[in-house]
């Protein structure tokens, strides 16, 4: 399966490979879950929330590691994303590539 994605400001990735753990942004931790995205989600999440930001960081992530705790749901216009409903572990991270 292609990998999902979790864009992360610089001081959220600094803290994530500090701790090794990443609880989720404000916003995942008001909504209960880790926001994430598909490849083709990418853009229009990045134009979304983090337009004019610099230093955000694309994490790539292998669905199937992340288990039973990812879970496919309606968000925006209706289409599915990926949403992970517990801490993600450093160990989890396939590739991280600054934007």
């Amino acid at each position: 399966m292609a990998h999902i994605f979790k864009l992360l400001r610089a001081v959220e990735w600094a803290a994530f490979e500090a701790s090794g753990e990443f609880a989720g942004s404000p916003d995942d931790l008001r909504d209960g879950y880790i926001h994430m995205s598909t490849a083709d989600q990418v853009e229009g999440t990045f134009v979304k929330y983090f337009a004019g930001e610099a230093g955000v960081v694309r994490v790539a992530l292998d669905p199937q590691a992340l288990g039973e705790a990812l879970r496919w749901e309606p968000s925006r216009g209706g289409a599915l994303f990926p949403h992970l409903y517990r801490a993600l572990r450093l160990d989890e991270v396939v590739a991280a590539t600054p934007l």
